[in-house]
Parts: C-alpha cells; structure tokens; sequence
C-alpha cells in the first residue's frame, strides 16, 4: 500500500469515526435534552457538523450534571441522623402542616426542605456593609467558618477576606473555602496557597471531577455563602472583588443585595455548602453545629431554596413561573441577566393580561454584552400593558430579587436566564414576612427612582447592526 493510500485509509477511518460519534452524540441529545428546540438544533448540528459541533456539544450540550446526584446520596446517609435529630429539636420553628397553603407546599416541594420560624433576616444593601458584617461574625466565630463565592480576586477587599481567614486560624477556628473554577479563572495561584498556608481548607467545585465528566466545563456553582458556626450566614449576589464595593472605574456604584440570616434557616444553608464541599473533596467538615437557634430579635418566616442541574426539575424556574402565577396585583424582578425561556415569557404575558403590574428592573450598564444585547429582544415581544421594564442608571446593576403582590419576597444568587434555570448551582432565599418584604419593596422602590423606563420603540429606533447582534445573542442564550 502506498503512502498516499494509507494518507486516504487514515483520513477516511478519522472522519467516519467522526461522523459515527456525532451520530451518537445526536442519539444522546435526543433522549436527554431538556427542551425540544435545543435537542433539534443539537441533533442537525452533530449529524451535518460532527468536526464543529461534537466538542462543543462535549463542553456545552450537558444538562445533568452527573454524579452529584450520587453524592447527595452519600451526603445523606452522613448528614440525616444529624437532620433528624435537628428536626426533632425544630417543633417550635416549623410552621404547622395544616396551616401551610397548597402554594407553600410547592415551594417547599421544590426546595426539598421546610420552611421555618422563628428566624430573622436583615438587608445588606452595600458591599461595604456586607462585608462588614461577614467580617464581624467571623471574628465572633467559636469553632468554625463555611466560605463560598463563585468569584474570589487577588485585590484589596479578597486579601482583607485572607487576612480575616489568617486570623480565624490563629485562634484555632476552623475555615473552609470553596470556589468555582471558571468564576476564578483569573486568581493566581499565589492567593489560593496563601489561603492554604493559613491552615485552612481550600477547594475548587471541580465540575470535571470523574471520568464521565472531564468536559463538563458548562456548569458553573454560582452561590455566594458564609455560614459562621451554624449561627449566622449570609446569602446573596456580591462576590469578592473591589467592582462589588464600586471601586471599579468601569462599573462605578455596584448595586447589588444579600440578606444576613438568623435562626433555624441557617441549617439549610450550611447543608448546602455540605453537599457541594462533598462533590469536591468527597468528604464533609467535620465537628458542625446542627442547633437550631432561634433568631434574638423576630420571627420570620424563611426558605432556603438550593438549586441546580443535579434537581429531579428545574427547580429555580419553577419557582420564578409558581411566583408569577401566584401574583395577584404585583410581580417585580430584578435580574442583571434577563434571557427567559419560552415558559417564562408566555406566564408573564398571562399575568399582565390579567391585570398584574410588572416591573423588571435590568441594568444600563453591560458586563457580559451579549446577555446584555439579548435582553433587548424581549422589549418588543412582551410589549404588553401593566408590563415595563426599567434600566438601572447609577452603575452597574447585579442583584437579584422578586417580589409578588406584599406577600412574598426572594433574595439570592439566581438570573432571569437559561444558565440560573439550567447550568448554574444557585441559592434563593424565600420569605412571606411581612416586615422582610416591606423592606424589599421600600429598596426597590428607591431604585426604581433611579431607573429609566425601556420600551419596544427604544429597540425598533436601534440601527441594523445593533438588532442584529442582539437577535444573535438570544440565539446564543443556551450557552451564554
């Protein structure tokens, strides 16, 4: 056989075995995708484009993510006699059943967990005085601290969170630190092995860990947690980083919101922050606090509502379509990234037609610009009375909030978007406290104050160009 024939049997053998896995690929595509569209265009692309589209579709095509199912199941057989005996201890906080109402019971459905009393939640409005207080629990911290960011940088507030972390450790306090990767793609390695010197544990999420999953590089965990002796933890949108504190020239004021948490709920974020510390390392912190303790000041309702793309459902959008349903008179949203599916556009259509006020409330100001131009689409397709959407002018708008009717309030990690519904690991915040829900309502009127109103004319009077590219990155939504 001559060069040039074996040249030809090599390259016919490498493209049929292309194709061949492409095929397969697109068989997968078939049976797991979780919406037609994508398993339509996935199939065509891997069948037509195997060379183009079979890596992407190894990076970008996966919507379960395998594996952590399993480790849920390890974290439970660990972490239920401790949850059963916290349960046990948790009369006086649970809400009784017959009291809850058949909306109360989806909500729960979804979270996996209870609801609770006897909590107390406070609004940190500021990376200043969210930080301030992260810090001050941490140096009231006894035995241990759960850290969790999607994003840590090597700047001045990330090495006032080192130099906290370095003084916990020499008072013998025990410190976890996880992080996602992709969030911390830009952290030198410097600041992760100072943290180690501390003495502190320090993790990667590791979404690739396993063999079935070394390209599973799609899914991010987006949750921002600190859980201080199972006393305290703080939920919420800021990261650690100097533009959260609005000392970037880019972005300027940084709005954004976490809550500070007391009481029972904080059990449910720490067995958060367990389970995913179990995916990374395959172990759990040992020694942690699973008292309740009821909140000194009030008595709040609160659910902790955990999700992502390990859930039996999509559990964060369900819960975004169950609050619109629910809403009776007001339905207000504020996401900095506003990419809706078609479920969540057509229940906002039902609830303007019905009479609904909604306010979305987006930022002006982009830091991921194709988002930002997709989010413009949706002037025009839900153009609808009692439906308006605002642009948030003073700086660069990040928090993530719902409020329906004066009942109902939710702070916490998740967006407007196919990543939140789909790919991220998020953490939500429900509660029907009244006095919690007035301040959510008051915040948001002040920034409502502060917002210009968008219209679908503002979009139609945008050059070609600029439609064109926002058309384009609605399109590229499933993987944005």
């Amino acid at each position: 056989m001559s060069l040039h024939d074996k040249l030809y049997l090599v390259i016919t053998i490498f493209t049929f075995g292309f194709y061949l896995l492409g095929w397969l690929s697109a068989l997968h595509t078939i049976m797991t995708a979780r919406t037609s569209q994508g398993a339509i265009a996935w199939a065509i692309s891997l069948s037509t484009f195997p060379f183009i589209a079979l890596p992407l579709y190894w990076i970008f095509g996966r919507t379960r993510f395998n594996g952590y199912v399993d480790a849920l199941r390890t974290r439970d057989q660990h972490t239920n006699p401790l949850i059963k005996e916290t349960l046990n201890k948790l009369p006086d906080a649970l809400p009784d059943t017959l009291d809850r109402t058949p909306d109360e019971l989806v909500f729960e459905r979804l979270a996996a967990l209870p609801y609770t009393h006897l909590n107390q939640l406070d609004l940190l409005t500021s990376g200043a005085d969210t930080f301030a207080a992260i810090f001050a629990a941490m140096r009231e911290a006894k035995s241990y601290i759960l850290i969790q960011f999607y994003i840590f940088r090597d700047d001045e507030i990330g090495r006032a969170l080192l130099g906290e972390i370095r003084a916990a450790r020499q008072r013998n306090i025990r410190v976890y630190l996880l992080y996602d990767e992709i969030g911390c793609a830009r952290l030198p390695g410097t600041y992760t092995q100072a943290v180690r010197e501390t003495g502190a544990d320090i993790s990667g999420f590791r979404t690739t860990r396993g063999l079935r999953n070394r390209f599973q590089l799609n899914f991010r965990n987006h949750r921002k947690s600190v859980i201080v002796d199972g006393r305290v933890a703080f939920v919420g949108g800021y990261n650690v980083g100097d533009e959260y504190l609005g000392r970037s020239k880019k972005f300027g004021p940084w709005r954004d919101t976490h809550c500070q948490i007391l009481g029972p709920a904080v059990l449910a974020v720490q067995l958060a922050f367990v389970s995913d510390w179990n995916w990374a390392n395959g172990d759990f912190p040992p020694g942690l606090d699973w008292t309740p303790r009821p909140a000194p000041e009030r008595d709040e309702k609160v659910l902790v509502v955990p999700s992502g793309p390990a859930d039996e459902f999509e559990t964060w959008k369900l819960l975004m379509l169950q609050c619109i349903r629910q809403a009776d008179k007001r339905f207000w949203l504020v996401s900095p990234y506003f990419v809706p599916d078609s479920d969540i556009i057509s229940a906002l259509q039902l609830a303007a037609l019905r009479g609904v006020e909604i306010r979305i409330m987006l930022p002006e100001k982009p830091d991921h610009l194709m988002v930002w131009l997709a989010s413009f689409t949706f002037l025009a397709q839900i153009n609808l009375p009692n439906l308006t959407f605002y642009r948030y002018t003073p700086g660069f708008l990040h928090q993530k909030v719902l409020l329906v009717d004066r009942e109902l309030a939710v702070v916490g990690t998740a967006n407007a978007d196919n990543r939140s519904f789909r790919l991220n690991f998020e953490m939500s915040i429900v509660s029907q406290s009244p006095h919690f829900v007035r301040e959510i309502e008051d915040m948001l009127e002040e920034d409502f104050r502060h917002c210009r109103i968008s219209t679908a004319e503002e979009y139609a009077r945008r050059a070609f160009p600029f439609r064109f590219a926002a058309q384009v990155s609605r399109l590229m939504a499933p993987i944005l």
